[in-house]
């Protein structure tokens, strides 16, 4: 048995293709060796910028003790959990199960068949007073499989396990027959506020994650009611996210999260889904409040994925790692990132630059992180600053800006954090969403972006083969170094669906909808089963699990279910015979007890029956584009589940579309909806009641105003 890592696309897989340990991918080939070899797996879950993956790595898989232990008596397999997110996806809910709790690095032992018997995350070399060693553990499970009453017990465990797992994430509860109503928003954002850190920000009170679909919810929830309370819980996270050390103050972009309740030292590591999701929350404050500081912030992240996670052909890489090289060679976690007075001192001209730049950032000799190094925050209010400086406003913040062009011109001289150079179609379309909705909201140049890697996606991982013929497309998952693989999940479907949808309503581009409804309509074939009610991650007909797993829940990505049922119902305006709102009732009616029992963990979910209780506002505009007046005015406007869509201002320029999207007849949404007076036109609709056409675009949001109330 040898390491099979060396050819794998996976940047994470080959991270570990020079392992002592004969690590084998996760495919048939390997299975079927665990069952030759009557031997159990062990399965090691994880990312490339995980830290504690490395450290893992570092400590147990390059020791050669370890390494013969897994080789003679395991079958070793490695996962990159951002390729493989169903098995990721079945194995975490086992930890979670056992341990009440779950995180990567995942270790996982399974049968040959691949039912888990026994499960964990990091276990250290050396035996500690909460964890046994790596080696005491891979040798006590050795021992009990080729102990006949010992395999015995593993066996049935891991059939205990596997049902429970399949009970678990298969299962679908009987429907209600009723999805939650109108009153579900205040339900769900009471249920917000309850669970809110009032004085730090955010949620619980350790850890700090952000979550946007909550910030969403609660901004929404204020527009409905004018209850102070939900935008205060939501401004209060966005600002603890944009002052804290979640935020790269030098560099632009958000780390995965924070260690500590008052958000100030992260996790290092730059993905790509944070830095899409968490603008679109900004974004969305930027539209309700007018605070120009959360423009500021989702400009300066689409600066730092333009410059540091775009592929040159227009799609959008994976990560960045957490750790890079410090100051003696050695690999540490943030060693980028963070700053001692004596670095700024060195990298800034200005010593009063310099002096302000600590004190804003709270960069001090103690520090606040590892060996006397400082994570930036916002420490002292600009105010303050000017008023002990004696200085006004102004010109302490014209100094911080030059301090902080200097210290981000610094910090290139760095050894940089490796990066993740796959591309997920998944990924990519929530990126592509959050870039549209900058389009809207801020730059129209942000579309050429999303443009880009829409395009990249299109050519690269969509298989158009036999739509002629009334099939589906295929969409993979995975481009990485030329090469395309991994069958796509729903979430690829959904996200890059959406993404589709929201450039289609940045730029009135009818190719981009086009797309979105042939991802629509794969949704429905692949993923939706009737008889459940409910859409499943992986495709019918896909690789068969131990589990076919659903994706209700929000975690550190939207639920792929949510966001496939808002997608849904925006294309069933669009093409209404093509079965989508038949799909998004069906998923609500079957999941409404679910959604009312915990609603923000099921925030994409929640939303998206929000939306169908209250039925989502429309703009359809009749017009060669979108006029730029109308765009500035929809810039500064908060319209949340808006569809915006722009259609030739003449029915004879709208058979050609009809054509492109493979519709005979105008959908209601643009039928009969022409320029009046050879002038541009919008009509505004809500809950199937339209407003007068109007040349006024203020007016028709006037007028969807009105109606929501």
């Amino acid at each position: 048995m040898e390491n099979r890592l060396d050819e794998a696309a996976s940047p994470y897989l080959r991270q570990h293709a020079d392992n002592p340990v004969a690590w084998q991918p996760w495919d048939e080939a390997a299975l079927e060796l665990a069952r030759e070899r009557d031997a159990p797996i062990f399965l090691s879950i994880g990312y490339a910028a995980c830290h504690w993956c490395h450290v893992m790595a570092d400590e147990s898989f390059e020791d050669p003790e370890i390494a013969e232990t897994l080789n003679e008596a395991f079958v070793p397999i490695k996962v990159d959990r951002e390729e493989r997110p169903d098995v990721d996806t079945l194995y975490m809910n086992v930890c979670q199960m056992v341990r009440g709790s779950g995180g990567w690095p995942l270790s996982v032992w399974l049968t040959p068949e691949g039912k888990p018997f026994h499960v964990g995350t990091y276990f250290p070399p050396e035996a500690t007073a909460n964890m046994p060693s790596f080696g005491s553990v891979l040798g006590d499970i050795a021992d009990s499989w080729n102990d006949p009453e010992g395999r015995s017990r593993l066996e049935s465990q891991a059939d205990q396990w596997a049902s429970s797992t399949k009970g678990e994430l298969e299962g679908t509860p009987d429907r209600s027959g009723e999805a939650p109503g109108e009153g579900f928003l205040d339900t769900a954002a009471n249920a917000a506020v309850r669970g809110a850190d009032r004085e730090a920000g955010g949620w619980g009170q350790g850890q700090k994650f952000p979550h946007p679909g909550r910030i969403h919810l609660l901004l929404r929830a204020y527009d409905a009611t004018d209850r102070d309370t939900y935008r205060d819980v939501a401004l209060e996270t966005l600002d603890a996210m944009a002052s804290g050390g979640l935020y790269d103050h030098v560099g632009g972009g958000f780390h995965r999260y924070c260690v500590d309740r008052e958000w100030t030292v992260p996790h290092f590591e730059k993905m790509l889904y944070d830095n899409a999701e968490i603008p679109r929350a900004f974004l969305a404050g930027y539209r309700l409040t007018g605070e120009e500081r959360y423009a500021e912030i989702a400009s300066e992240t689409f600066a730092f994925l333009e410059r540091e996670l775009t592929h040159p052909d227009g799609g959008f890489y994976s990560t960045l790692d957490a750790e890079s090289e410090d100051s003696t060679g050695s690999r540490e976690e943030g060693a980028f990132y963070v700053w001692t007075p004596e670095t700024v001192r060195e990298a800034v001209d200005d010593p009063t630059a310099a002096e302000l730049f600590c004190e804003r950032y709270g960069v001090t000799d103690s520090g606040n992180f590892e060996n006397g190094t400082t994570v930036l925050t916002e420490s002292t209010p600009i105010g303050e600053l000017a008023a002990d400086a004696v200085m006004d406003t102004d010109s302490v913040e014209a100094l911080l800006e030059t301090a902080r062009s200097q210290l981000f011109e610094a910090r290139e001289s760095r050894p940089r954090p490796p990066r993740d150079g796959k591309v997920l179609a998944g990924w990519n379309g929530l990126m592509i969403s959050a870039l549209a909705e900058g389009a809207l909201a801020l730059n129209p140049t942000y579309a050429d972006l999303a443009e880009a890697a829409l395009e990249f996606c299109r050519d690269r991982l969509w298989e158009d083969e036999g739509t002629q013929d009334g099939d589906v497309g295929r969409l993979n998952r995975r481009f990485e170094r030329g090469e395309v693989g991994i069958s796509g999940y729903l979430e690829d479907y959904a996200y890059l669906g959406r993404g589709a949808f929201d450039l289609y309503q940045a730029t009135g581009d009818v190719e981009h909808l086009q797309f979105a409804l042939q991802l629509g309509r794969a949704i429905r074939a692949s993923f939706y089963e009737e008889s459940e009610g409910t859409l499943y991650f992986t495709p019918t007909g896909g690789e068969e699990l131990i589990a076919r797993p659903q994706q209700l829940a929000d975690s550190s990505t939207p639920s792929s279910t949510g966001v496939a049922v808002q997608l849904l119902a925006a294309l069933s305006a669009f093409d209404p015979d093509a079965g989508f709102d038949a799909v998004v009732d069906s998923v609500l009616e079957t999941h409404a007890s679910t959604l009312e029992s915990n609603p923000i963990t099921h925030t994409s979910l929640t939303l998206a029956a929000i939306d169908r209780s209250v039925g989502s506002p429309e703009l359809t505009v009749a017009a060669g584009e979108l006029p730029p007046a109308w765009r500035e005015a929809l810039s500064g406007t908060y319209l949340p589940g808006r569809t915006l869509s722009v259609r030739p201002p003449t029915e004879s320029g709208l058979s050609a579309w009809l054509d492109a999207i493979g519709l005979e007849d105008a959908p209601p949404i643009w039928a009969g909806r022409d320029a009046v007076d050879g002038r541009e036109t919008v009509y505004a609709c809500r809950s199937f009641t339209c407003s007068p056409p109007t040349h006024d675009i203020e007016e028709a949001i006037e007028w969807l105003r009105e109606a929501e109330d």
